[in-house]
């Protein structure tokens, strides 16, 4: 069966590189318009939406900082120009930023990865809901990870728990929004390689650890995640709503 998106807008925050291109390349192929977000990476993003568009697709590229509110409602009136009233609003936006015991924690660095990991999760929601709750249909997909069971890795305690925190908003936000036919559910990855994330936060041998405690035995990849993502976002996930999809190639099993 053929997926197909035709005539649906989708917003992919985070899209200039690793999972957040590839669910904007995946949406595009089944049809979707998609509004390329990125906040200071421009050249990477439009490379993505020039790839959507060589296979003919239409995307446009979009710059804001998502844990910025003025920001993220300009964005959203802008795109709703543009491209229409967002159908689609996958919140992959988000980092660790580094890792730092809790014994070593700043103000500064808490707020600054709750602020990406949840703050823009609940505001990027909350600007794209009118326009949904109007259509009476719309998908909203979050990005949770496998630390928010688990409490992370060295370092990672406030990643975790930002995580956390978007896998029950989640939750929440689905039950205030299905009434109005909208769905609302996550994505939680394990260890995804070939990202800018593990690049810059996981040293070569976490990398082979996590590698080692995953039965598939191999990394996950971006298109991993883009597939559960494509689904959720399909007409085959219509009676799914406030769940969350572990996509970690076995490493933890609820």
């Amino acid at each position: 069966m053929k997926l197909s998106l035709t005539d649906k807008v989708a917003l992919v925050t985070g899209a200039s590189s690793g999972i957040g291109a590839e669910v904007a390349l995946r949406l595009a192929e089944a049809g979707a318009k998609v509004a390329v977000n990125y906040n200071s990476s421009r050249v990477k993003a439009e490379e993505v939406a020039a790839r959507i568009r060589e296979k003919g697709g239409i995307a446009q590229v979009f710059q804001a900082d998502v844990t910025s509110i003025p920001q993220i409602e300009a964005l959203v009136q802008k795109i709703e120009g543009e491209l229409g009233v967002i159908d689609i609003l996958v919140n992959n936006a988000g980092h660790m930023l580094e890792r730092l015991s809790n014994a070593e924690m700043t103000e500064t660095l808490y707020n600054q990865v709750m602020d990406l990991n949840l703050k823009s999760t609940v505001f990027m929601s909350k600007a794209v809901l009118p326009g949904m709750f109007a259509k009476k249909s719309g998908h909203i997909v979050n990005m949770s990870s496998v630390a928010a069971h688990h409490g992370g890795g060295p370092g990672a305690s406030i990643y975790a728990a930002s995580k956390a925190a978007v896998l029950t908003y989640t939750k929440g936000l689905a039950k205030e929004a299905a009434p109005h036919g909208v769905l609302v559910n996550c994505v939680s990855p394990g260890f995804i390689g070939n990202t800018q994330f593990h690049a810059k936060v996981t040293s070569e041998a976490g990398k082979q650890a996590a590698i080692s405690g995953t039965p598939l035995q191999r990394q996950g990849e971006p298109a991993d995640v883009a597939g559960a993502v494509l689904f959720l976002v399909s007409s085959l996930s219509s009676f799914i709503t406030g769940e969350t999809i572990e996509i970690n190639g076995g490493a933890y099993m609820r």
